[in-house]
């Protein structure tokens, strides 16, 4: 009978930090909550995000509340940290970067619906107010989830979470018909 005990397939730092990473960035603009930061990096490395971007005052590493819920994943996943929003986001989309902010509202797409070019960069708001004017008007693009209660949003690490597992699935599912079609 296999061993297959979760604690038998884990891998050193080092080797984490060389794993080959999408072209998937995420981008944080004034996240108020460190522990929601910290889920953010552990959700990033789950779906082996390439960066995190840490903007305005959102909180940056060490810090134990981020520590606490990424459980590592701060010390794996790279991640720089920019005061001004809006010049990271002029930098990408000069870097050819598809911006995508998470955001609701009537002119957003369906996350479900969304193609993604890759490589791009999911941008996160402020849990209450949500990204700024300035990265909405420099976003390629604005998906959301469906809301389908009384509150129109979810907690910005839980979003993030969903949209994160959807977009590395649209990737693979890419790669998988590319590589397909290579052997033809």
């Amino acid at each position: 009978m296999l061993d297959i005990h979760p604690e038998n397939f884990r891998i050193s730092k080092k080797e984490a930090k060389e794993l080959d990473r999408y072209p998937i960035s995420v981008f944080l603009e004034n996240i108020r909550s460190l522990y929601n930061v910290g889920s953010i990096f552990r959700t990033a490395d789950a779906c082996l995000f390439d960066k995190v971007y840490l903007t305005g005052y959102t909180g940056s590493p060490p810090r134990k509340e981020i520590s606490k819920t990424a459980l590592g994943a701060e010390e794996i996943v790279f991640w720089k940290q920019y005061k001004n929003p809006v010049y990271l986001a002029k930098k990408l989309k000069k870097e050819g970067v598809q911006l995508v902010a998470l955001e609701t509202g009537d002119d957003s797409l369906n996350y479900q619906d969304f193609r993604p070019k890759f490589p791009m960069c999911l941008m996160l708001g402020n849990e209450i107010e949500g990204l700024s004017d300035n990265l909405l008007e420099l976003a390629d693009i604005k998906i959301s989830l469906p809301m389908r209660g009384r509150k129109n949003s979810l907690n910005v690490s839980v979003a993030f979470g969903i949209t994160a597992y959807s977009l590395v699935g649209k990737l693979e599912k890419t790669t998988l018909l590319e590589k397909r079609i290579q052997k033809l």
